[in-house]
């Protein structure tokens, strides 16, 4: 009797534990990194969550200005001292889960994530079958921004550089990023892909560059940076005398400011009658390895409401980042968006980005840096075939680094 008082008693001590926990929340320190343009609207949105969940009343938010650019090499470099929280597009995800510098998302809001965003952003959050992060946009990608009473007809980039020329103006694309690149190779029938197991290992690389696709796609960038109009680069803060440029949603305000009432957005043009295609994108918030579990329990509270369907709705009317959560994709001022429409539409012809090691970023950008300094002018196909054949070989190398 004893015994099974014992066991009872026991019992109602653990259950009494986890209400106890439950009622109690987490009242230590969470650090979040986000891009600073929406510090202020992050930490607006940590006291709302606090006010819909009262157990985290006492609970201290530090928000910090860091890009999803950079957030994911400090985590890597030094995952003690990170944020608990971290902002990072969906390329950087293999290197975290590698590193071991990110939890797997709480299996119950994994099923959230699942039923309520769109699926590009839920494969982007995933490694095999693994969900990491939690999907925060789906706006990662590029289109064209163009000045309509300077670009006539910006479906065709023939008559985009030939109206940039004619007006003394220029058109900017990114030619020496492996990003923006892309929207050439995948247009001709290229791939370029990478496949990695559930610990982010890079175990194969998919391509056929070095083929008469590639070539063909290799000759249509060299040809079209011979145009006087084309300047590399792709944002707007660095761009001068532009009327057109292939840009993402972040510039929008910006584009809005240069063009005023000639402001003007859509797909990326063709090319020689073939559609340019590239990358889409994603933002996602992740949560470095925890030992306490009620400080994790917190930590996925605050990214489950934080990437949550009304939280990237009103993250959208104060900053236009575009969101990955399918209802608010529905609200009208999402749908009425210019850039974002311009973005839905690209995004038709583009391919999800995956994850790539740094080798070929590197390799990306030498080879446009080679267009770039005229150095392929004049190379024939056999030459331009053996160019690819290196890029491929630095590319397959790039698996082991």
């Amino acid at each position: 009797m004893k015994k099974i008082l014992a066991i009872v008693l026991t019992v109602a001590m653990v259950l009494s534990l986890a209400s106890f926990a439950s009622a109690e929340g987490f009242s230590g320190e969470i650090k979040v990194w986000v891009a600073e343009n929406v510090v202020d609207f992050t930490n607006e949105q940590v006291e709302a969550f606090k006010v819909a969940n009262p157990e985290y009343a006492d609970m201290t938010v530090k928000v910090e200005p860091v890009g999803e650019g950079d957030a994911a090499n400090k985590v890597i470099t030094d995952v003690e001292s990170a944020a608990d929280i971290y902002g990072f597009a969906q390329d950087q995800l293999g290197r975290l889960v590698k590193a071991g510098a990110i939890e797997e998302v709480e299996p119950e809001n994994a099923k959230v994530v699942e039923a309520e965003n769109d699926a590009g952003s839920v494969g982007a959050v995933k490694m095999g079958d693994v969900m990491y992060a939690y999907p925060m946009t789906s706006d990662n990608g590029y289109f064209l921004y163009y000045d309509k009473s300077v670009v006539t007809d910006p479906t065709d980039l023939d008559k985009v550089l030939a109206d940039c020329e004619a007006a003394g103006k220029s058109f900017y694309f990114q030619i020496n990023s492996g990003w923006y690149q892309v929207a050439f190779f995948f247009a001709y029938g290229c791939e370029l892909t990478y496949d990695t197991d559930s610990d982010g290992n890079y175990v194969k690389l998919n391509t056929n560059y070095n083929s008469d696709k590639g070539v063909t796609a290799l000759k249509a960038m060299i040809e079209a940076a011979k145009s006087p109009a084309f300047q590399n680069g792709s944002s707007l803060s660095t761009a001068t005398n532009v009327a057109a440029i292939v840009d993402g949603v972040w510039d929008a305000g910006a584009a809005k400011d240069l063009f005023g009432d000639n402001y003007a957005a859509t797909k990326l043009p063709a090319y020689k009658g073939v559609q340019l295609s590239g990358f889409g994108g994603f933002k996602m918030l992740g949560i470095k390895p925890q030992t306490d579990e009620a400080k994790l329990a917190a930590c996925d509270a605050l990214a489950a409401y934080l990437t949550s369907g009304d939280v990237q709705l009103a993250r959208y009317k104060a900053v236009f980042w575009g969101p990955s959560n399918l209802a608010a994709q529905q609200d009208p001022a999402v749908q009425e968006d210019v850039a974002l429409a311009a973005l839905g539409a690209q995004l038709a012809y583009t391919i999800p980005q995956g994850q790539y090691p740094n080798g070929y970023w590197t390799a990306a950008e030498g080879l446009g840096d080679d267009i770039l300094a005229d150095k392929l002018d004049d190379a024939d196909d056999a030459a331009l075939l053996e160019v690819l054949n290196t890029f491929v070989a630095n590319c397959e190398a790039a698996m082991a680094q």
